[in-house]
């Protein structure tokens, strides 16, 4: 696997014989002396380009060196990735090269600071400075432009008056990620430059021009032929209309300018470089595979005869199907074929089946679609992203715009209003018929005034664990006027996608939810936001989950963007920002389960019960990658995988103040109001959920950040209450008292349908 991805290479080993002068292997001072010698030789304009990178310079150690001394006509300096701390410490010694026109400081301890102390010292003492860790600065002009058309160099550093006019030759300048904000200079213009043909303007604000100067400027570069630029970005948001003012271009990036204007694009960017797997020395080859193999995998769901499998197949084609290249025109297609003899997918080899899509001829290169059958209107050039370097600023832009739409929002919770239920049970009846699907119900439903019956066209009330629709209605004989423990459109709770649109739609982003996307409609954003994370070197851990399904199916942490765009394949999906600092019980993670008991959406009648109950992981809290797949450390539902180990509430909330020093009630208070925020939230935004025939049991699962602010993880309908029923629980809300398992359902159709508030509390 490691050969067929290209991550095998032996980092360790020296890839070739190096001189005696290898730079890598001298010191700093070495460096420097050996620089000193050539300018007591050839005088002190010999040496005007010093790098002294990676040399575990410190601060004492740059003094020492005595660098303005031996070398004052500098014209570039690096000092990358040393460990440089003291900002006035550098300042007194760049400020004494008064001709310097670059200068790296860039992967040292002191920028990562964050203050602006260092630049606008450099800026005021280097009245030449012209580029700064990479960047252009205002002061930029035609060193710095004859730098990145590739004139200066160490070797042929500049400077002097004779170059002057070396621009005119610049047929080909890459200007892209320069930060520079203003275009319209002396230096950079089609005198300076007549034969430029080829720009890249790529990754620049450019705010100090408008999108119209820029591209009247732009247009009297006559030769100009080729140009690379965000889209949307400074020139404006259309491709389209960039071409019509430019007319002389016959390529904007990378696309044929006729070709953009036949089909009418607005936005183009086709020269997408690849992404190509990162080696790390010291990284084992399973790591490098584990991070690269998303850039290779395939996926299917084996079927037998009576259903298709829940759990996808994730695999790696041969070495000539892995080698395929894409195209968007691809000339061939390619499937797996398995031949398993024992019928088992473990005994399965595998083949990759090639046939041509067109006229393929001798010596054509072979290629196939990464993304068949998928285009625009399922985010096809976002989904390009898990393989491709796409335009981080075009998903940025609309992540920012998304962000901003949410943080407008504004909710007005409905007013409180007088309860609407009274008890089923009337003057007239005795006894109230359940039908029930769900066997605890059936045994632990005990109170004389419900009597279960076989015949759900018998029952008052339906307790059912599957879907009520109207086929279903039909085929069973339901009718009206029968209460059903669910509501109409409850899909905007109990659907993962629907519930965190419900939140956004009435609370925008509040606290207590998690950045949160739909990958079927908000692809685009969701890249932009782990963009913008990268960029600001903050935690990039995201947890995608299936919108409807249970027990973690199909459930990964990653912080592989490729990874989560990859991991759409197997179905539709949301991606959550991890909660990757939780509130830890014992140095593990754990959730709570709330059941909520809804009576009426308009007024809204809810309640919580009394009791809850934690949900522990096995193992000790890690965010270390390798952790990343082991279930029992980052997931905390065992009922299904793993070792259960319950632990009763009581003991749990006593031991968690103590070892947190807070206290309970106060956490209890905020997840009450949010469980009521997310009530309320669906109430107004589909107040088609109310129905006067529907009560409903739900299961609320809430996690602690380590600020103890809850978060909301999902809804679930007609929630597992196992344990709610085998353990005796002292209720350490509400009244109080202990709750006893066996009459959990009796608690529960008690306040549902006799109005009763017995180990229940109303929200």
């Amino acid at each position: 696997m490691a050969s067929l991805m290209c991550v095998d290479a032996d980092l360790t080993s020296d890839a070739e014989e190096t001189g005696d002068e290898d730079d890598t292997k001298l010191s700093a001072a070495e460096i420097v002396e050996r620089e000193f010698c050539k300018v007591k030789e050839e005088g002190i304009h010999s040496v005007r380009w010093l790098e002294l990178e990676d040399l575990e310079i410190d601060d004492a150690v740059l003094v020492s060196l005595d660098l303005p001394s031996k070398f004052p006509h500098l014209i570039a300096l690096s000092l990358r990735g040393n460990k440089l701390n003291n900002s006035e410490n550098v300042v007194k010694v760049v400020a004494q090269f008064k001709s310097l026109r670059a200068l790296w400081l860039n992967y040292n301890p002191m920028l990562q600071i964050g203050d602006n102390y260092l630049e606008d010292a450099i800026l005021l003492n280097c009245p030449e400075l012209e580029i700064y860790n990479s960047c252009f600065t205002p002061k930029y002009g035609k060193w710095a432009l004859g730098f990145c058309g590739g004139l200066y160099e160490k070797d042929n550093p500049g400077g002097s008056h004779e170059s002057d006019h070396l621009l005119q030759s610049v047929a080909s300048l890459d200007l892209s990620n320069r930060s520079i904000r203003n275009l319209i200079t002396k230096a950079f213009s089609p005198s300076e430059l007549p034969m430029l043909s080829y720009l890249n303007l790529r990754g620049n604000p450019l705010n100090e021009n408008s999108s119209g100067e820029l591209l009247k400027y732009l247009r009297g570069f006559i030769n100009l032929t080729a140009l690379e630029v965000d889209i949307p970005g400074p020139l404006g948001d259309n491709a389209v209309d960039i071409i019509e003012a430019l007319p002389t271009l016959s390529l904007l990036n990378g696309l044929s300018t006729s070709k953009i204007l036949v089909a009418e694009k607005s936005i183009v960017d086709s020269m997408l470089k690849p992404r190509l797997p990162e080696l790390n020395a010291g990284e084992s080859l399973t790591d490098r595979v584990i991070s690269a193999m998303w850039l290779y995998l395939m996926t299917y769901r084996l079927a037998d005869e009576e259903k298709i499998d829940e759990t996808s197949v994730w695999y790696v084609m041969d070495e000539l199907g892995s080698a395929l290249r894409h195209s968007d025109e691809a000339n061939f297609r390619v499937s797996p074929f398995l031949y398993m003899p024992d019928g088992k997918l473990e005994s399965a080899v595998s083949y990759s089946i090639l046939w041509p899509t067109k006229n393929v001829q001798r010596g054509d290169e072979c290629t196939r679609d990464y993304l068949f059958g998928i285009g625009e209107d399922r985010q096809r050039s976002a989904r390009l992203t898990a393989w491709f370097h796409t335009p981080q600023n075009y998903f940025v832009k609309e992540h920012e715009k998304y962000s901003m739409k949410l943080q407008s929002r504004k909710f007005s919770p409905p007013p409180v209003m007088p309860s609407v239920t009274n008890s089923l049970l009337h003057n007239n009846e005795s006894v109230l018929h359940v039908y029930t699907d769900i066997p605890q119900v059936e045994e632990l439903l005990t109170r004389p005034e419900f009597v279960i019956t076989t015949e759900p066209k018998n029952a008052k009330i339906i307790w059912t664990s599957v879907q009520v629709d109207e086929e279903m209605k039909k085929e069973v004989g339901l009718n009206d006027q029968q209460y059903i423990n669910q509501f109409p459109f409850e899909a905007c709770l109990v659907m993962k996608h629907h519930l965190a649109e419900t939140v956004q739609k009435a609370h925008g982003a509040p606290k207590w939810l998690q950045p949160t996307y739909n990958l079927e409609t908000h692809l685009t954003q969701l890249i932009g936001d782990y963009y913008t994370r990268e960029k600001d070197g903050v935690d990039n851990l995201w947890i995608l989950k299936p919108w409807n399904m249970a027990r973690t199916i199909d459930t990964t942490v990653t912080q592989s963007l490729s990874a989560i765009i990859r991991l759409m394949e197997t179905g539709p999906k949301i991606c959550q920002k991890y909660i990757e600092h939780p509130a830890l019980f014992r140095g593990r993670k754990f959730d709570l389960r709330y059941i909520v008991l809804v009576r009426s959406m308009r007024p809204l009648e809810i309640f919580l019960a009394d009791i809850f109950w934690v949900r522990l992981a096995n193992n000790t809290y890690s965010l270390e990658k390798h952790s990343f797949f082991e279930y029992e450390t980052h997931f905390t539902v065992m009922n299904y995988r793993g070792r259960l180990n319950h632990m009763h509430t009581a003991e749990f909330v006593k031991e968690f103040e103590q070892e947190h020093q807070v206290q309970w009630m106060d956490i209890h208070l905020r997840i009450k109001q949010m469980i009521r925020s997310v009530f309320e939230a669906a109430a107004t935004v589909h107040p088609e959920m109310h129905s006067p025939m529907s009560r409903a049991m739900y299961g609320v699962d809430v996690m602690l950040d380590c600020h103890y602010q809850p978060k909301l993880l999902e809804i679930t309908y007609c929630p597992d209450c196992t344990r709610a029923c085998k353990y005796d629980t002292e209720a350490i809300t509400g009244g109080g008292g202990i709750v006893k398992g066996s009459d959990f359902y009796n608690y529960v159709f008690g306040c549902l349908f006799l109005n009763e508030t017995t180990h229940v509390s109303p929200l």
